[in-house]
Parts: C-alpha cells; structure tokens; sequence
C-alpha cells in the first residue's frame, strides 16, 4: 500500500474513556499502524516502563526539548504535568515505512490534526457519560481524591471539543468501540 508511511491515526479522549486499551487491541489486528510513544514529565505508574509506555522526563528535561524545537507537539495538560510527541520518535515509526498511531490528550490532537492535516484521521474517543467516566478513573486505583477530580473537570472541558475531529466513538462497550475504530482505520488507509 504506497504512501501509508504518510498517514497518520489520532486517538484523543479524555483520561479514562479508553483509547489506550482499544489502541492497543487494534495494532496487532492492523499491521501498517505503528505505536508513536509520548513523552511526558509525570511519573511512571508501577506498570509502566520507560520508552514503551511513555518517554518519561523531569518537567525540566521537558521544557528543555520544547525550546530545542524537538517536540511536534506539546501541552501542560495539568499544572507542572508536560506531555507531548517528540518529533524523532515520528521520524522513525515514518522511515519504517509505517503508519504512526498517536494516543494524546485532546488539545495535543487537535494540534496534530491542525499539523498534519488531511494526512491525519483524528478519532475523538468519548465516554458515555461523566459517571462512568468517573467509575472508570476510580477503578484503575492510580488517581488521588484531586488527581481525579481534576481528571473529571477536565473531561467535562474536553467533551465540548468533540466535533472538531473527523470522527467520535462512544465507548460504552468496549469490543463494539474497537471494531468502529478498526473500520474506521481500515475506510482511511484504503482512501
């Protein structure tokens, strides 16, 4: 398939809607997509690892990429937490000849988009609601009392700029909003 290298999938959601579980389930089913890892200033989570799960730097390592001018994208997305898509790491996935797969906040995909353009399909992941949202982020255990809160504000934030990507998936079952991110997938690189 010519010119897949040049395409490029966005999943933006709020925190907890789940684009990283369907990101994950789709790359072993599509074999042109290739995982772009972000960078961020957060510390990992005790099942994370550096350089799979995220690049991780000290918010001081971070600022001093985005004044080099070596991240494509960047955003404070909470107060002193850095996260952003380092331009070597999309020149790699790029010069592998596959298609790059983002999973960033929703500010950082609308900043890709407005970069990439018609290149990009940008896929908004959406909770079914606020609630479930909120059940989701206390399952996983990883989030304090104001992590979460701040997690939930933001979401409320984020929700209102769900039209602005070409595509929104409401995951209120899982396995159904992973066959609707594969097909739509599938639609764009056949395009």
């Amino acid at each position: 398939m010519r010119g897949v290298e040049h395409k490029c999938v966005i999943i933006s959601a709020p925190s907890g809607s789940g684009k990283t579980t369907i990101i994950r389930s789709l790359l072993p089913l599509i074999p042109q997509l290739s995982f772009s890892i972000s960078a961020t200033s957060r510390p990992p989570r005790p099942t994370e690892t550096d350089g799979v799960d995220y690049h991780f730097l000290s918010a001081s390592q971070f600022r001093q990429k985005i004044q080099s001018g070596l991240l494509l994208e960047w955003e404070e997305v909470y107060e002193g937490r850095f996260y952003g898509t380092l331009r070597s790491e999309v020149e790699r996935l790029q010069q592998s000849g596959k298609m790059v797969i983002f999973d960033v906040d929703v500010v950082g995909g609308l900043r890709l988009k407005e970069i990439l353009g018609e290149q990009a399909l940008a896929i908004f992941i959406a909770p079914p609601s606020i609630a479930e949202l909120e059940k989701r982020l206390r399952n996983r255990q990883t989030e304090t009392a104001e992590t979460l809160q701040a997690r939930v504000d933001k979401a409320h934030t984020e929700l209102g700029f769900a039209d602005k990507f070409d595509k929104i998936i409401v995951n209120s079952d899982l396995e159904t909003a992973c066959k609707e991110t594969e097909q739509a997938i599938l639609k764009f690189i056949q395009a």
